[in-house]
């Protein structure tokens, strides 16, 4: 592949973000956090347990260290030059398999990047840890669920002693209120892997795998089909806003205000589109993309499958909804799926799925990503990385 002989021109946004002193203070106070699960609806507790969705906010914090907690702390161009790297890592690990060569193998030779882990996942550990590996750095895996943070000395402590001893931190949480106590005292980045509000590395993941099965997710319109109280939901809204294309989600469970606000103010900036529409129908008709999650996320007890079962399934992806997107529009869910429920198994093992490549591209999107903060002169020092392609 020729590449373009220009550096990158990399535009970092540095606005800081202030967090009110009684809510740092109450924010401080609570590592664990008040949710009690990751991806879904936030649950009351009783004598009878039940769906109820509830108002949580997300405080904004002020340092002077780069962090991704959401797809708002990133800027478009920031995002552009991000899949530009992504797209070009992955093609240099192609050639490594046939010549032994990959030019970014020591990116970030002895950096190490601390995950940490509430929640279990299988694609995030991997892929943070073999691509910490291809760029010549370590990743060491953390489990806070068998050892809380927080707990034998403050999180204040335990923030300021990492900073020391690694150059990046991954976070994947139960809470939102868990990651953002971490920024506030880090001084090396730190990244959301997930928690109750966000899942920003999936995004990025995402778009690089939307540039390369559409060329370009310059005009597109993409459906989200589910539950609408969800991370993955409120970041593809983000996403959508932030990037400058449409999209429309259906389903079940509400929004947090706070999302809107977001999302309206990127939307006046980009010319991004973001609908709620009532039915799976409406949401699908001529779109390039249809997007889902799984319905039963870690935490959500197996007693409530059949009652989340009877509110999601008209918004099962079948077939014949996929029939009335455009003939070429490509499937999408971020994993784990289950067949017979956000999607059927025809849809998901069939020609328009690109769920594996989507997983892929988790790999690259974060190794671009991590260079991206941890070495942010190392990355603009990265030349002759190709454009994006652009809408024809």
């Amino acid at each position: 592949q020729a590449f373009l002989d220009h550096p990158l021109a990399l535009a970092r946004q540095e606005t800081p973000r202030r967090l009110p002193e009684a809510a740092r203070s109450s924010a401080m106070t609570d590592w664990l956090g008040q949710y009690d699960n990751a991806t879904s609806f936030l649950y009351t507790h009783g004598e009878k347990r039940k769906l109820e969705a509830r108002e949580s906010h997300a405080p904004t914090i002020e340092t002077p260290t780069k962090h991704v907690l959401t797809m708002c702390d990133l800027t478009k161009d920031e995002v552009t030059n991000i899949l530009r790297v992504a797209i070009a890592m992955k093609e240099s690990r192609k050639v490594f398999l046939d010549t032994g060569y990959d030019r970014f193998s020591d990116t970030l030779k002895g950096y190490s990047l601390l995950s940490l882990f509430e929640k279990p996942s299988l694609r995030t550990r991997v892929s943070l840890e073999v691509g910490m590996h291809q760029l010549g750095g370590q990743a060491i895996f953390y489990s806070i669920s068998d050892s809380p943070l927080g707990v034998k000395e403050s999180i204040e402590d335990t923030g300021r002693v990492l900073s020391r001893m690694c150059q990046g931190i991954t976070a994947r949480v139960n809470s939102r209120v868990s990651v953002r106590n971490l920024a506030l005292v880090a001084t090396v980045p730190v990244v959301n892997a997930l928690d109750d509000y966000a899942h920003p590395m999936q995004m990025l993941a995402d778009l690089q795998t939307i540039v390369e099965h559409k060329g370009t997710y310059e005009g597109i319109t993409m459906a989200y089909l589910g539950d609408l109280e969800n991370n993955v939901t409120y970041d593809l809204m983000r996403t959508a806003a932030l990037m400058g294309y449409s999209i429309r989600v259906a389903g079940a469970g509400d929004i947090e205000k706070a999302v809107f606000e977001e999302v309206d103010m990127l939307c006046k900036k980009s010319g991004g589109k973001v609908e709620v529409v009532k039915t799976a129908q409406e949401a699908v008709k001529d779109v390039d993309v249809i997007y889902c999650d799984s319905w039963m996320s870690y935490g959500i007890p197996k007693a409530e499958e059949e009652e989340r079962k009877k509110l999601f399934m008209p918004f099962q992806v079948d077939t014949k909804l996929m029939s009335l997107a455009k003939p070429d529009c490509i499937f999408m869910n971020c994993l784990p799926a289950a067949r017979g429920m956000e999607q059927t198994a025809e849809v998901i093992d069939g020609p328009q799925s690109v769920v594996f490549d989507q997983a892929e591209n988790r790999l690259h999107a974060q190794k671009s990503l991590l260079v991206y903060l941890l070495a942010p002169k190392r990355f603009q020092q990265i030349v002759a990385v190709p454009q994006l392609p652009g809408k024809k």
